[in-house]
């Protein structure tokens, strides 16, 4: 089969990110469809003919992204959709069967992946729905598809089927992470446009090193999946091909919970210092998964920032959502990193079941106190297939869904003490405290003036924190 991957183009002239978890428009950051790269090589490695535009990265507009469709033949188009993004990025299915008419056009989005009859209606353009598991579905679906064999059996998908919408049974994770060959890096120009938070210590890439979270938070789309992870020389081989072939300078590891397994995390560390890797990286993982021995092998390692899901600085709130960490776990967690050199970013939800403006201002104090480097306060956006959705429709607060309405920079929902309005406010009163706080400032100065890279990101990161609030109002962002 010859097949064409596209991730769509900006939304308005802003980047999206469209990484399962991390289905966002995202202002700040341009970063590789990873997972179309992980695919192609997947699909490449079992014979088939694969193409890629990121039309994301390179800024290209939906006239040009149509014009590479035209420029060789297909018989098969893979895209990437996000829920606040969907006609916008669907509408690449369209342009498609105008230009091939007879190529199936192809779907995937995690966020969606419960609700694929309403995706399949809202979407006409579009043949298949890769609801989720790309990595054990993905040749199995283009397989079936060149030799003519029932969609039925294959799992993971919702498909049209002489003008019926049938969903297949769910698919099961990828068992050997290790198996996956190394994504199609070369499938990409360069990675000139790609960087998170600041365009800064380029070269830059994002990349897996597991999957999935068992922990149960209510409101999290990834909450009790299968965590399945590469072993360190897996790890340690795509680092090395990125060193030799691209002079790399900096990763985010994009992982739900990268310290997971500390054992492994330590093994991973000693192998860059041993194999003499000059990359920083980055990680996200829960506030209780950390320990000050396992900060400062890290850092060690290149590690230069940690994101935390911190969520709410009230322990009423987090126990409502099940978050299983407490408020003073993720203050020392912080603490922490701090004192082992890392840069620490917390992530804050306002507006969680529960929340009341005293909970609210219990969060914005929480920061005040411990001070992460930086912060995103998001509101609420309950997503479908997540524990929370599911309890605010049977309670009625969501009686229609419109996931092209749940941004996490504009409320959707208030709670019983909050509407949607104060959350709005309280978010940008969040911003303010933490923005406009001399101690913050004076802290990053001094983060910012260890080193040339970390001078760099931080006086990128500078302008971005004062364009985005006194600019954007805080828009566009998380």
């Amino acid at each position: 089969m010859k097949v064409a991957l596209v991730n769509p183009p900006r939304f308005e002239g802003i980047s999206v990110v469209r990484e399962e978890r991390c289905e966002v428009p995202e202002r700040y950051s341009v970063l590789e469809p990873y997972s179309l790269l992980q695919l192609a090589a997947l699909l490449r490695d079992a014979g088939h003919s694969v193409r890629l535009l990121d039309a994301n990265g390179a800024d290209a507009t939906m006239a040009e992204a149509e014009a590479w469709l035209r420029s060789a033949p297909y018989d098969a188009l893979i895209f990437r959709f996000t829920p606040t993004t969907f006609n916008h990025d669907t509408s690449v299915a369209r342009v498609s069967k105008h230009v091939q008419p007879d190529a199936r056009t192809i779907g995937l989005c995690w966020t969606l992946r419960t609700v694929p009859r309403d995706v399949m209606a809202d979407a006409p353009g579009v043949d298949i729905f890769l609801r989720h598991e790309y990595e054990s579905v993905g040749i199995r679906l283009i397989e079936a598809l060149e030799q003519g064999g029932p969609l039925e059996l294959v799992p993971g998908l919702a498909f049209r089927n002489d003008g019926h919408v049938v969903v297949t049974s769910d698919a099961t994770p990828i068992k050997d992470y290790d198996a996956l060959p190394m994504p199609a890096y070369d499938l990409l120009p360069s990675l000139d446009p790609y960087f998170i938070s600041a365009p800064a210590c380029k070269p830059f890439t994002i990349m897996y090193a597991s999957k999935g979270c068992p922990y149960a938070c209510s409101f999290c789309t990834v909450a009790r999946t299968a965590w399945r992870f590469r072993s360190a020389d897996s790890v340690l081989e795509e680092l090395r091909y990125l060193e030799e072939r691209f002079d790399i300078r900096t990763v985010s590891f994009f992982d739900e919970t990268f310290t997971m397994n500390k054992k492994r995390v330590r093994e991973l560390c000693e192998g860059m210092r041993r194999e003499g890797l000059d990359i920083r990286w980055y990680c996200n993982t829960r506030v209780h998964l950390v320990e000050p021995e396992l900060l400062r092998t890290m850092r060690a390692a290149g590690c230069s920032g940690i994101s935390f899901g911190v969520e709410s600085g009230n322990q009423r709130v987090l126990d409502q959502v099940s978050k299983q960490a407490t408020v003073e776990q993720a203050a020392h967690a912080i603490q922490w990193a701090k004192e082992a050199g890392i840069k620490t970013y917390c992530a804050f939800i306002l507006g969680l079941p529960g929340e009341t403006e005293e909970s609210a201002m219990d969060t914005i104090r929480f920061a005040m106190r411990t001070l992460p480097n930086g912060a995103q306060f998001n509101v609420l956006a309950p997503y479908p297939g997540t524990e929370l959705y599911e309890t605010l429709r049977r309670e009625g607060v969501i009686p229609e869904l419109d996931w092209r309405k749940m941004y996490q920079d504009d409320a959707v929902v208030g709670t019983q003490g909050l509407t949607k309005e104060e959350l709005n406010r309280l978010r940008k009163l969040a911003y303010s405290k933490l923005y406009l706080n001399p101690r913050w400032w004076r802290q990053n100065v001094r983060f910012a003036l260890s080193s040339r890279d970390d001078f760099e990101l931080a006086s990128r990161y500078a302008i971005r924190v004062l364009r985005n609030y006194f600019v954007h109002g805080m828009r566009g962002t998380h």
